[in-house]
């Protein structure tokens, strides 16, 4: 099947406005564009951290295999339990993990047993030894209303029966998942190949770590940033430095890319700047898209694809300022990243918190303010601005631990109203 072109998306886009997009029309339409990879790959489960599940995991077994006891107790049989009155049991056996109990309880008898330990066939019931009384080596009492029928007993599949998907394609593997594939016996999983993500800076002022500072110039910060982000998503990131103000070094640089990467991002160069020839070249090399989005910070925004030498890749052109970078990556690139690598994407999680103080805001444009989230002394939780929010001050998003999602049509903020925001553990 034939991918749409971006025309065919943004046509079906109503009021479609290239120098008024909203936020949420140009997620839209990136994820619209954006189709998942195919190339698969089998690891074993110890190097599938992070890695995307390239198909369903079914279960070849019950987990767990058999009935067995959550405690350390004993196994009874549930109808010998008198609600009103203790009983006496007599002990007829012991039962460890990795045992079983192969004779049969009767009336009136039970059986010591160990967490873990397959349930005897007769016993449907454990009561933890702590709540049991006068416990010797040939019986244990036990109180009346400690206990009732099927108490303390694991059922056999209650975590997977055989044939169930115990993990689904496209699901992003946790610590977790790798523990439940060994509770399965499986050794390696098939996964998605990694994404290969080129990067790099434009512009004459820009100078690498180590390099130099000369007059008028400044570090380039925005490389060591997306590394990280692009890093922590779990791609394999091509690293293609500073590309001068050159049209000639920059379409070699974006060729290259292309021919290396499943997708390329860059920084700087996609406003109206006289010197920006970035928004030439990635036009003439594919299809791609100029926005003006209603945001701030990171208004500005490219996308599109990019061919050379028979090869494409997807193509994000970010601003140049160090916090729109980072702004930009989070709420339009990951998630098209996420499904290009075929991962489950799901929004990030937004909370409701209290705004601690007065927060400007101008309707008609969403605005994301970095962040403190704290609790009070009653634990309620509250958010503070880091201080200036200038897109250029890189120390907002460094102090910050999350961001305040203030929507398109949202005035000025009151101290006391309810704000929404996105924090940053695990994701910076």
């Amino acid at each position: 099947m034939t991918q749409a072109s971006l025309q065919d998306i943004i046509s079906c886009v109503s009021g479609y406005d290239p120098n008024a997009m909203t936020v949420d029309q140009a997620q839209a339409i990136i994820l619209d564009f954006v189709e998942p990879i195919h190339a698969q790959e089998k690891v074993a489960i110890r190097s599938a951290l992070g890695r995307t599940l390239a198909q369903d995991i079914v279960s070849r077994i019950d987990v767990p295999a058999h009935d067995n006891s959550a405690m350390d107790g004993y196994a009874l049989r549930g109808s010998d339990l008198d609600p009103q009155a203790s009983i006496r049991l007599s002990i007829v056996g012991n039962v460890h993990a990795g045992q079983r109990y192969q004779g049969e309880v009767q009336k009136g008898q039970c059986v010591r047993i160990m967490t873990g330990a397959p349930m005897p066939d007769d016993c449907d019931t454990v009561i933890p030894q702590e709540l049991t009384l006068d416990a010797d080596a040939q019986g244990v009492s036990i109180p009346a209303g400690r206990v009732r029928q099927g108490d303390n007993r694991r059922l056999r599949g209650e975590d997977l029966t055989q044939g169930e998907i115990a993990l689904a394609r496209g699901k992003i593997l946790r610590p977790a998942d790798i523990g439940l594939l060994a509770s399965l016996g499986i050794p390696e999983v098939p996964v998605q190949r990694k994404l290969r993500v080129a990067f790099f800076s434009t512009g004459d002022e820009l100078r690498s770590v180590g390099e130099r500072l000369d007059p008028g110039c400044v570090y380039d910060s925005n490389r060591y940033t997306l590394h990280g982000m692009l890093t922590r998503l779990g791609c394999d990131v091509i690293d293609m430095g500073v590309i001068g103000d050159d049209p000639l070094a920059l379409e070699e640089a974006f060729r290259s890319a292309c021919e290396q990467a499943d997708a390329v991002i860059t920084s700087g160069g996609v406003s109206v700047g006289t010197a920006d020839y970035t928004k030439q070249i990635m036009a003439r090399l594919g299809e791609m898209l100029f926005w003006k989005i209603g945001m701030r910070p990171g208004r500005p925004l490219a996308f599109g694809r990019i061919a050379s030498q028979g090869r494409d890749a997807y193509l994000f052109g970010l601003p140049g300022n160090p916090v729109a970078v980072t702004i930009s990556f989070y709420f339009f690139v990951r998630d098209a990243l996420l499904r290009l690598m075929g991962a489950q994407a799901q929004p990030l999680p937004r909370l409701n918190v209290t705004a601690a103080s007065a927060i400007r805001k101008k309707p008609g444009r969403t605005e994301y303010q970095r962040g403190i989230l704290s609790a009070d002394e009653s634990g309620n939780w509250n958010v503070r601005l880091t201080g200036t929010q200038g897109s250029g001050i890189l120390r907002s998003m460094s102090d910050a631990n999350c961001v305040i999602v203030l929507n398109h049509e949202r005035g000025d903020v009151a101290a006391g109203e309810q704000v929404q925001v996105v924090m940053f553990d695990g994701l910076i």
